[in-house]
């Protein structure tokens, strides 16, 4: 059980099949392991920012052997996952990759009743079944060709760890993620098919400014306190992850209290270190939480006139 991560993990020469790939995080971990004379595949929907992509990781090459190629693909569906994969395949010989990182996805913070009903529904398949189908077709043919030592990694969230208001359609898909991979990791050890987890907290990133447009600022300013790190750094964090072979990853102090605080049956790398977190996150998550709440609270009429304003009570 434990021997399955007793060797850093080395992406020279290996295939990497990135969702998402095309910005923020996915293309800064492609651009790592160009580096590191992976292999890599990327799937997103936009070409353009495919294009770029692809020229970024171009400079970035160590070898002229290695594989670099893009695909312009939704990944919405079973089906979806399936064709992108195969085509993916392709161009090794139609063998499963080596590792698969499932960055793709998106989010929408809004308050709860000012939301439709596409909001939660699109907030579980940007945030959960994007991520959920391809492992799914991955792991299948990973089993299928009996492939030896591959990896699967998802992407959740500080918020897979805990959440508060706004994030009703967003946290809830990376709490499932997390339920994904502490399964995963069980069940598919059968198969020798080692499985990551990565709970990143603010990344600056096209997709936050992106949600950024939505987000009530209630949030922003419960937010503020975090100072949020680069795409390069979440990516570094996570890569550096993956190579230890930890299954739960965090990329920063404030996460990795979390991660204790909610640590369940997730096997530990740092007896040391995550013991010290937990006594920290004892007394922390508490008192953090009881600082939110009062912000909360004290934000009930300015919301009632927010409502007001946008005819929420007509």
């Amino acid at each position: 059980m434990f021997g399955l991560f007793s060797q850093k993990w080395n992406p020279d020469g290996k295939h990497v099949y990135i969702t998402g790939g095309s910005s923020g995080l996915g293309l800064s971990l492609a651009q790592i392991l160009a580096k590191k004379g992976a292999h890599v595949s990327i799937v997103a929907r936009n070409q353009e920012k495919l294009e770029n992509a692809l020229a970024s990781i171009e400079k970035l090459r160590v070898s002229p052997s290695q594989i670099f190629k893009t695909y312009a693909l939704a990944l919405y569906s079973a089906p979806a996952a399936v064709k992108a994969l195969e085509l993916v395949c392709e161009a090794h010989g139609g063998e499963a990759p080596d590792a698969v990182f499932a960055c793709a996805g998106s989010s929408k913070p809004m308050f709860f009743v000012e939301m439709v009903d596409s909001d939660l529904v699109d907030g579980m398949t940007n945030g959960y079944w994007i991520q959920a189908w391809t492992a799914w077709a991955a792991a299948k043919k990973m089993v299928k060709e009996r492939k030896k030592g591959p990896k699967i990694i998802l992407v959740s969230s500080t918020l897979g760890y805990m959440s508060f208001l706004g994030w009703a359609s967003y946290s809830p898909a990376k709490h499932a993620l997390r339920g994904l991979a502490d399964t995963l990791h069980s069940e598919l050890m059968l198969y020798g098919i080692g499985v990551h987890i990565y709970f990143p907290g603010t990344m600056y990133t096209p997709g936050y400014d992106k949600e950024n447009k939505t987000k009530p600022e209630i949030m922003k300013r419960i937010e503020s306190t975090d100072e949020g790190v680069t795409a390069d750094q979440a990516a570094q964090a996570l890569y550096n992850g993956v190579v230890n072979g930890h299954f739960h990853i965090t990329g920063d102090l404030i996460t990795s209290f979390f991660s204790a605080s909610t640590r369940g049956a997730v096997p530990r790398h740092n007896w040391l270190l995550e013991g010290l977190y937990d006594m920290v996150a004892f007394i922390a998550i508490p008192i953090w939480r009881s600082s939110v709440d009062k912000q909360v609270l004290a934000h009930v009429e300015e919301h009632q006139q927010y409502l007001t304003s946008k005819g929420f009570f007509s």
